[in-house]
C-alpha cells in the first residue's frame, strides 16, 4: 500500500485569492497549540469537539476568544448568523484577524460565511475533523447557509488560507461517521473513473481499521477534486459533477428531518442516480450493477427507514440546480459510466420511478 511521504503531506490549491495549502499531520489538535498565528485570533468550535479535546486544547480554549457551536443543521442558518456576528463583535474583531474553524462541514460553512462576510472579509483557517470535511470539503472554496426551510440556499466562494488535516481527529468519530465521510470517498472516487472506484472499493473494509489506508484515499479525493475545482472554482462548468448523488441525497436528508446523516444519504442518492440512469437517460446497468455492491454496504442500517416520496420529491424541486419549472437538473452517469449534467422533465413517470427506488430498490 502507497505511503505518504514527507514531501507529498501538502497539497497546494489555486484559488481567486491566491494559492493556500491542505496539510497532512498526525494530531491536528497538537499542530495548532504549536503553530498559533502572530495576530489575533477568534477560535470557532464544535462543542463536542472542544469536551473530547479539552485537555490538548485547554490553553487555547481558555485564553482565546472562542465561540463554541452545536453542529446542528438549525445552527448553519442565517436565522442563527446575527448570533455569530455579535460574539465576534463584543470580543473586537479587526479586518486583520483570524478565524480558525475546528469542526466538520457545520463549522465550516459557518466560519466560511462569516469570513466572506465579515468586514467585507477575514482570512480564515480550517482543522477539519471529520472525515467528509477532510476528504472532500475542506478544500473547494463554498460556503452554505440553510435559510428557513431551504438547505443551502445562500453562500459564498471564500478559501481558507490554509487547512491542516489532523488524523487523529477520525479516532473519535463513530462508525456512522467514519461512514458519512466514506461515502463522499466513494463519490469523488466515482467521478474519477472505474479504475479510482474499484481501488477504493476493494479496500473498503481496510478504510475502517488502518488509519494509513484512510489517509492514502483521504489524499487521493482531495486530488481528484483539486483538478475540477482549480478549473471551475465557481461551480460553473465541469465542477457541476461534484453534485453527483447530492440532488437525491438533499432531498432525501430533508424528507427525512436529516435522520440520515449527509455522507449516507449522499451513498443512496449515488445508487439511485447510476438506477435511475438507464430508465431516463443513457446510463448502462452494467454501471449501476458494479457500484451497487459497495455502495448499499455502505448505507447498511438505513433501508429501512421511511422517505416519504411527497416530502422527497417537494425536496427535490427546490434544487438551487434547477432551472424550468417541470423540470428537475440531475448528474447521472451516461453510457459510458462518464457523469454529466442534465435536465429532466419532472412529470408523474419519473415520480413513480423514484417511488420505486426509494421504496423497493433501496430497502431490499
Amino acid at each position: 500500500m502507497e505511503v505518504l511521504l514527507v514531501s507529498e503531506k501538502t497539497i497546494i490549491v489555486k484559488s481567486h485569492k491566491g494559492k493556500y495549502s491542505a496539510t497532512f499531520c498526525k494530531n491536528g489538535a497538537k499542530h495548532l497549540v504549536k503553530n498559533l498565528p502572530n495576530k489575533n485570533f477568534h477560535i470557532i468550535i464544535d462543542k463536542k469537539v472542544a469536551h473530547l479535546y479539552e485537555d490538548e486544547l485547554k490553553f487555547i480554549l481558555d485564553n482565546s476568544s472562542v465561540l463554541l457551536i452545536e453542529a446542528i443543521e438549525s445552527n448553519k442558518s442565517l436565522e442563527a448568523i446575527p448570533r455569530y456576528v455579535s460574539h465576534l463583535v463584543n470580543r473586537q474583531i479587526r479586518r486583520d484577524d483570524i478565524l480558525i474553524a475546528i469542526g466538520g462541514g457545520i463549522i465550516q460553512d459557518i466560519t466560511c460565511f462569516l469570513a466572506a462576510t465579515l468586514l467585507r472579509g477575514v482570512d480564515w483557517y480550517f482543522y477539519p475533523t471529520t472525515l467528509l470535511a477532510q476528504a472532500d470539503s475542506c478544500i473547494g472554496s463554498k460556503s452554505s447557509i440553510n435559510c428557513g426551510d431551504s438547505k443551502n440556499l445562500l453562500g459564498t466562494f471564500t478559501p481558507p488560507d490554509k487547512v491542516i488535516i489532523g488524523s487523529n481527529f477520525l479516532k473519535t468519530l463513530d462508525g456512522v461517521d467514519v461512514r458519512s465521510g466514506v461515502g463522499e470517498m466513494l463519490k469523488v472516487h466515482g467521478i474519477s473513473g472505474e479504475k479510482d472506484f474499484n481501488k477504493i472499493a476493494n479496500k473498503y473494509n481496510d478504510l475502517f481499521i488502518d488509519s494509513s489506508i484512510m489517509q492514502v484515499f483521504i489524499r487521493r479525493s482531495l486530488e481528484i477534486k483539486k483538478k475540477y475545482i482549480e478549473a471551475d472554482e465557481f461551480d460553473r462548468g465541469p465542477r457541476n459533477i461534484f453534485n453527483y448523488g447530492h440532488s437525491f441525497g438533499h432531498a432525501i436528508e430533508a424528507a427525512t428531518n436529516f435522520a440520515i446523516p449527509h455522507g449516507i444519504a449522499v451513498t443512496i442518492g449515488l445508487d439511485m442516480a447510476n438506477w435511475l440512469s438507464p430508465q431516463i437517460a443513457s446510463g448502462d446497468v452494467q454501471h449501476y450493477d458494479r457500484m451497487h455492491g459497495v455502495l448499499s454496504r455502505n448505507y447498511r442500517g438505513f433501508k429501512k427507514i421511511e422517505i416519504p416520496i411527497d416530502l422527497f420529491m417537494s425536496a427535490l424541486a427546490k434544487d438551487k440546480k434547477n432551472i424550468g419549472k417541470d423540470e428537475v437538473t440531475l448528474i447521472l452517469p451516461n453510457k459510458y459510466a462518464k457523469i454529466e449534467k442534465g435536465r429532466y422533465v419532472n412529470n408523474k413517470i419519473f415520480k413513480s420511478l423514484c417511488d420505486k427506488y426509494l421504496t423497493k430498490v433501496r430497502t431490499s
